[in-house]
């Protein structure tokens, strides 16, 4: 790109043709990020000031996710694209921060390092006024195969520890761009939740001898009461523990650690139920679901045997009208209090048409 980002197109055809050169007049990409460990809770922080100038809102005439066009530039140079994948403009975390020194210790207990990592942005589709819910199974399969590659190379990077492939829908969410997109981060840690997660594994294994993820799923599959839909590689369910008013894990059957691992089989069929739970969500209420769909793979280095790939896919919409919000007991001690049993909510999803 035009300020020294990569970009990446991933074509359905072998006959694609596309424009790679970025004419716009940019400045050199710079950015600063610091991670900070809080040791309280005994987590990395990302401070990151230089998001707060990123673009906000544009209209649809002027967002910089779509095709350019002889008229007006964007980040993506061509005319047309399948699925493409780009360095974010405004990262959380840069892989220029593995280069930066580290911060001076100044006395206190708090612990400073650059902020290291990767940021990228995934467009699923040209179509500005698509969503993911739109896509055909094919285009899904791609962009699956996108977020395994993306992934593996990723992983690989010396200072990444964990990758996180996910998408924010809705400006309830927070969504500042509305074109259908989503993004990758490369941690330079291993996250908090997934540390949780896989001490509790650990602790399941030590005492049982069996996987913790497997028997959630197992028992899911036993009881029924909450299944949404499955297939022959996936189950999709509303855990017993949600904590969201409509909340739905994707398990595949086997237990692999995160995607590029997946077989060709477990990939095509992860689209027609991921697709039909989307469209659910969106017609339990007949408006578009602001959701947050999340990937859980293992860490890049540890715990790859214990780990468990699975999809959390979680709306903040209670009802029409009405949305979840994170107050007191959530937002400061952590404790999520569910307006919705569990049962409820997958009765709903399944009792909703798809449309």
């Amino acid at each position: 790109m035009a300020d020294g980002r990569e970009i990446i197109y991933f074509d359905e055809t072998d006959d694609a043709v596309r424009e790679l050169y970025d004419s716009r007049e940019l400045p050199p990409a710079h950015t600063l990020s610091q991670v900070r460990y809080d040791p309280l809770l005994a987590e990395w922080v990302a401070i990151a000031s230089h998001r707060q100038s990123r673009t906000f809102l544009p209209p649809t005439s002027e967002c910089p996710l779509d095709p350019s066009t002889k008229d007006r530039l964007t980040e993506i140079p061509s005319p047309a694209y399948d699925v493409v994948v780009f360095e974010n403009r405004f990262p959380s975390f840069t892989t220029g921060g593995a280069d930066e020194p580290v911060p001076s210790d100044d006395g206190t207990v708090v612990t400073r390092r650059p902020g290291a990592g990767r940021c990228e942005v995934v467009c699923f589709t040209s179509d500005h006024d698509s969503s993911f819910s739109q896509l055909t199974p094919e285009r899904v399969r791609t962009v699956v195969d996108v977020w395994a590659d993306r992934t593996e190379t990723l992983n690989a990077l010396p200072f990444v520890e964990q990758v996180f492939c996910f998408e924010n829908r809705g400006e309830e969410i927070g969504v500042t761009l509305d074109h259908p997109h989503g993004q990758i981060y490369a941690y330079p840690f291993v996250t908090p939740r997934t540390r949780r997660m896989l001490d509790s594994a650990h602790r399941h294994r030590d005492r049982t001898g069996e996987n913790l993820f497997a028997r959630v799923l197992a028992d899911e599959q036993r009881i029924g009461e909450r299944i949404v839909a499955s297939n022959e590689h996936w189950t999709a369910f509303v855990p017993a523990f949600a904590r969201w008013p409509f909340e739905v894990h994707l398990y595949p059957h086997r237990q692999v650690p995160g995607i590029p691992e997946l077989s060709d089989a477990e990939r095509d069929s992860f689209g027609p139920i991921y697709l039909d739970v989307l469209r659910r969500f969106d017609a339990l209420f007949d408006t578009p679901m602001p959701y947050i769909s999340a990937w859980h793979q293992a860490p890049a280095r540890v715990d790859r045997d214990l780990a468990y790939l699975h999809l959390q896919l979680f709306s903040i919409r209670r009802e029409a009208g009405k949305l979840k919000y994170l107050a007191g007991s959530e937002s400061g001690m952590g404790v999520f209090i569910n307006d919705i049993p569990p049962e409820r909510s997958a009765a709903l999803l399944r009792e909703a048409t798809a449309q």
